[in-house]
């Protein structure tokens, strides 16, 4: 089978089958989740016969770091290399850059084949929400609603939190999810998005001050959280986060868990000592 299929890039007029790929996989993503990450990246895709049967996404995020994701087999053609093919031509596009992706068990050998480490894990977490308690922040800070003069510094915010330079994704993410503020003494601090996805709505990136006691990252969760009872909603945590039981208590489940893993991790900026990322924007981007 492997010497009828062919590879070409990914272009916007494939989103509608690749979109059918992930319905018959039962991925939650709508097509236009999938618009949303073709957009702002760039793939590649396998077919045979003309049809569609396979896909891989990546993102160049400057000259140092990216991010892989959307690597995706039709499940009648899958054991014949396809997906080892698509992640080396994604690799070969990306070059030098440190790489991330999540990976989960049955990807995981093939990553590691192709120079990837595990740094890390991701835990998704779904369901309907409950009404959180409200939950006192630190002297002199409070929640607000972002304004359009607030994207420099969401950029910059997210971008040292991620290790991954925003300058592309927040502006792009910023035209369809709404946000909200942590200010202290007018300077914004941190923040989350709450957006369209899936079955229902996302939150994420959710960034905060790095500190021990993660009650910031849950002041800005809750708020989405309490805005939206009942309403479907995913979060996607670093494993370290300290949320999973308050999440869990909400009605949040941790219903998957994955590895996060870097490939050229020299080229990664050093951590950033003062923010940290709670929630993720997804999977593929990170």
């Amino acid at each position: 089978m492997s010497d009828s299929i062919q590879y070409r890039r990914f272009t916007a007029a494939d989103i509608e089958a690749a979109h059918a790929l992930t319905v018959e996989l039962k991925w939650p993503h709508r097509a236009e989740d999938w618009q949303f990450v073709a957009g702002i990246g760039e793939g590649f895709v396998a077919e045979r016969d003309s049809r569609l049967v396979g896909t891989v996404l990546c993102w160049k995020y400057g000259e140092r770091t990216s991010s892989l994701g959307m690597v995706i087999v039709s499940p009648a053609h899958q054991g014949f290399g396809i997906g080892r093919r698509l992640t080396e031509m994604a690799l070969d596009a990306l070059g030098a850059r440190a790489t991330l992706l999540h990976a989960t068990p049955a990807g995981r050998p093939l990553y590691e084949k192709l120079g990837f480490a595990p740094i890390g894990t991701l835990d998704q977490h779904q369901g309907a929400a409950l009404q959180p308690p409200l939950l006192p922040l630190p002297p002199r800070e409070r929640l607000r609603p972002l304004g359009a003069n607030d994207a420099p510094r969401l950029i910059e915010l997210a971008s040292r939190a991620s290790g991954l330079d925003r300058s592309s994704v927040l502006p792009a993410l910023l035209e369809s999810a709404e946000g909200i503020g942590l200010d202290r003494d007018g300077e914004l601090i941190g923040f989350a998005l709450f957006r369209r996805f899936g079955r229902g709505r996302a939150i994420g990136p959710v960034v905060v001050p790095r500190d021990g006691d993660p009650v910031r990252a849950k002041a800005l969760i809750g708020h989405w959280l309490g805005s939206n009872p009942g309403m479907f909603i995913r979060l996607d945590t670093p494993g370290d986060s300290g949320l999973t039981d308050w999440l869990e208590s909400l009605g949040l489940t941790r219903v998957d868990s994955v590895v996060k893993m870097v490939r050229n991790a020299e080229q990664m900026p050093a951590r950033d000592d003062e923010f940290a990322q709670y929630g993720i924007i997804n999977q593929a981007i990170g």
